[in-house]
């Protein structure tokens, strides 16, 4: 059943991305990196439903979205930013996508990234991110999404893979896309969890060199 909702905060994550902060109804529940259709409450958009991720966790007090802006869409994500506090959002259940299956290694591309969020925050809150490790492409550094929360959660297994300018920071970079060379020199067991999440083009390659690297078919969770 849908509902609108009131944003509540909208704040810039990067050049491109926000994080749009809502209500939160009662008895709405969702698990760490789950999903739900989104539309603009605006006359001609209320029908314009699209899948985002949620954010926050099911114990917050309110409802979170880290959305990206593609301005050049002509489509829901620019609706969304020109948006301001006060306007309202039509949201849907909750429904599954990436769930956490145990340690493992998460590999995402750009925006791709959401359902990893929670994921990380709810490990991070019950002490239990151990020796997780993350994978994370990107164009250019400023395009990196909450930098500085994945670094302060995982130390040294936060990894970035910048694709398209020589980066200043301390991150690996990589001339075009994580290839399988990369995988094996940066992952010593492919007998473990692999979570990956990015455009349709990323999955598919990603999918392909973990199972050509030996990871089990199996513990490979993506999103469908």
């Amino acid at each position: 059943m849908s509902q609108t909702l009131q944003i509540l905060d909208i704040e810039n994550v990067t050049h491109d991305v926000k994080k749009i902060t809502l209500e939160k109804p009662d008895g709405y529940e969702f698990e760490p990196g789950q999903a739900t259709e989104v539309a603009v409450d605006k006359e001609g958009w209320r029908e314009e439903k699209r899948p985002f991720t949620f954010t926050s966790l099911n114990e917050d007090e309110n409802l979170e979205f880290v959305i990206k802006i593609y301005p050049e869409h002509d489509g829901v994500t620019e609706q969304i930013g020109n948006l301001e506090k006060g306007d309202k959002l039509i949201v849907d259940e909750s429904w599954g996508t990436i769930q956490y299956k145990g340690e493992g290694v998460f590999l995402a591309g750009g925006a791709g990234i959401t359902p990893f969020i929670a994921i990380f925050r709810d490990l991070d809150k019950k002490g239990e991110i151990g020796n997780n490790k993350l994978i994370f492409s990107n164009k250019t550094e400023k395009d990196i999404i909450l930098k500085d929360e994945f670094e302060d959660k995982l130390g040294d297994n936060f990894i970035n893979a910048i694709t398209d300018e020589e980066p200043a920071g301390d991150h690996i970079f990589l001339d075009g896309f994580i290839d399988k060379e990369f995988l094996e020199s940066e992952i010593d067991d492919f007998d473990q969890p692999f979570y990956v999440c990015g455009p349709g083009p990323f999955n598919e390659s990603m999918m392909k060199y973990l199972k050509d690297l030996g990871a089990d078919p199996d513990a490979l969770v993506f999103e469908e």
